[in-house]
């Protein structure tokens, strides 16, 4: 077998293993977290399946095989080499002991020129400040009318009402969510996949996911569940609402990759400080030690990225070259 195929394999198979393990966490945390006491995991697992299924098969048909949405426009397919696997390698490290960092830097650094990743990381920035606004006046705005540190919805009507949310707006957001992070995966495969690539990447997905809801979201899923409420289907919709519709607007924005993953922390950010303004009994030392782990967290993800990317580009290829 040619070594570089095994580099391919061998890459796909962890990068998949940690953008699903980890980022996924991001869309269907709270999904796991309001839906695990009503259903059955695999009840749970399927549909978020269906719904994936769906999704790449929408992006093949519309990209012209591409599962990636397009979002690989400016990253084009390079030979597999033996340090394109060490990335995800490391990222399903981190996965393991729960810290929440960037799939996209970590995979694409790799693969990216460094003036890509830099408007990478730009639009991110950006995607963390607008998510981290949004949410704050959002829930501004929610706190006048509920307190998301109850779950008290008057009349079953409004109960059933919220229930059926949750279902509808995590489909939503996960198939937005894979329109943007699919590309940390697909970035191992051609760009043009023919219909037996594609329905052997479908169940690859398909079984981690269903590996993901058995073990009800593993470490990450302790970043959704220490924020306030996130177990309730009422603050599971409106997280689901806001989260989408930020990444629909970068998603429309520009086929540049970004982390979702600064967007998700700067929505639950926003949504902490909100909460704490309105509520007199949650204060600000409670705030602060929850949004500083998570940003270290992510810093600590970000400073990994840059590391690869120069390693590669200038230790690396170099002396291939030479």
């Amino acid at each position: 077998m040619d070594i570089n195929l095994v580099y391919t394999i061998i890459g796909f198979g962890l990068a998949g293993y940690s953008v699903i393990a980890n980022d996924s966490i991001q869309t269907l945390g709270t999904f796991i977290a309001s839906k695990k006491k009503w259903f059955a995991w695999y009840i749970l697992a399927g549909s978020a399946s269906l719904v994936m299924i769906f999704a790449l098969a929408w992006g093949w048909y519309n990209y012209d095989g591409d599962i990636s949405y397009g979002r690989l426009t400016r990253i084009p397919y390079q030979e597999i080499q033996w340090y394109h696997a060490v990335a995800p390698a490391i990222l399903l490290l981190l996965t393991r002991i729960g810290i929440p960092v960037s799939t996209t830097f970590l995979v694409l650094s790799a693969f990216a020129s460094t003036i890509v990743l830099e408007k990478m990381l730009v639009k991110s920035i950006v995607g963390y400040g607008i998510a981290a606004t949004v949410a704050y006046l959002c829930w501004i705005v929610v706190s006048k009318f509920i307190n998301e540190k109850l779950d008290e919805v008057k009349g079953d009507k409004w109960i059933s009402f919220w229930r059926n949310s949750v279902w509808v707006t995590s489909g939503w957001l996960w198939w937005v969510w894979l329109s943007h992070d699919v590309a940390n995966i697909a970035v191992f495969l051609p760009r043009q996949l023919d219909l037996t690539l594609l329905l052997i990447v479908m169940a690859y997905f398909t079984s981690l996911l269903f590996y993901i809801f058995y073990i009800h979201g593993g470490p990450i899923q302790k970043v959704v569940l220490e924020k306030t409420g996130t177990r309730y289907a009422r603050s599971a919709t409106i997280i689901n609402v806001i989260y989408a519709a930020v990444l629909y607007y970068f998603k429309e924005l520009n086929d540049l990759p970004m982390s979702t993953t600064w967007v998700f922390v700067g929505l639950l950010c926003g949504r902490e400080l909100a909460i704490s303004t309105m509520n007199k009994e949650y204060k600000f030392k409670y705030v602060f030690p929850l949004i500083g782990k998570d940003f270290v967290k992510m810093f600590f993800g970000l400073s990994v990225s840059v590391a690869i990317v120069l390693v590669i580009h200038y230790f690396i290829i170099p002396r291939e070259l030479f």
